[in-house]
């Protein structure tokens, strides 16, 4: 009686329930990576409702380190306008022509690196916004490739005027300081719908680095900028009618 191939399909089994287990293993590991990559275009619709008040990345670590922070949610409404004016003209004076991201900025920025010069980010408030909300810090290309999508869904979702509101309640302007409103408490101790020109314009001009660049304490060349952003805030006009046309 002839029975090896009985015990070549017994010796076999160990052998195949690991190659099922490892595949079922990396199923689960792709899932899971797929729903993290669709999960922020989930929560852009979410944010669509006025009640949700999204919470940035930062402001996670925050918790998850213990630190806690400072963050008070207000509408956009109760935000000084010139403090708009200023965010808008320092940061991303297409904001209101563009659909997410500004590619002839965009464009101009890889030609630069592709020659070794030095170059700006080139981020728009759209792609800042998306970066706050669903991605990481550093800068790096494959941060920058999940940006650009969020951002041009972010800005298509979302109305000029809430993601202006959301940009504005969770942007960092300090070590624990998050939001216009906490912002303008810490450094000026007044409300956001009470910032004068000249302190909206110093906050703007913080935002590109909050830990180096204090609002509050100013040194000359934070000023030199400053008074350059208010001449242009005073200036906006046509610039800013997405938001209070």
């Amino acid at each position: 009686m002839d029975i090896a191939p009985e015990t070549e399909d017994i010796a076999d089994m160990p052998a195949r329930r690991r190659w099922f287990e490892n595949r079922l293993v990396l199923k689960r590991v792709v899932l899971a990576l797929l729903a993290l990559v669709v999960l922020p275009y989930v929560l852009i619709f979410l944010y669509l409702l006025p009640f949700i008040h999204p919470v940035s990345t930062l402001m996670l670590r925050d918790l998850v380190l213990l630190r806690g922070y400072d963050r008070r949610w207000v509408s956009l409404d109760e935000i000084s306008p010139v403090l708009v004016q200023s965010v808008m003209m320092s940061e991303d004076g297409q904001y209101c022509f563009h659909g997410g991201v500004d590619w002839a900025e965009m464009r101009m920025l890889v030609e630069d690196t592709l020659k070794g010069q030095a170059t700006r980010g080139g981020s728009t408030i759209p792609m800042q916004t998306a970066k706050n909300l669903f991605l990481w810090n550093s800068r790096s290309f494959v941060r920058k490739a999940m940006e650009l999508p969020l951002a041009v869904s972010t800005d298509f979702v979302l109305s000029k005027r809430r993601l202006m509101e959301i940009y504005l309640n969770i942007a960092e302007w300090g070590p624990g300081i998050y939001g216009v409103e906490a912002a303008a408490q810490h450094h000026f101790k007044v409300p956001a719908s009470k910032l004068t020109r000249r302190q909206a314009s110093l906050l703007a001009v913080s935002l590109p680095n909050p830990i180096d660049r204090n609002a509050g304490k100013p040194g000359r060349g934070l000023r030199r900028l400053a008074g350059v952003i208010e001449r242009r805030a005073q200036g906006s006009g046509d610039y800013i009618k997405c938001i209070y046309g």
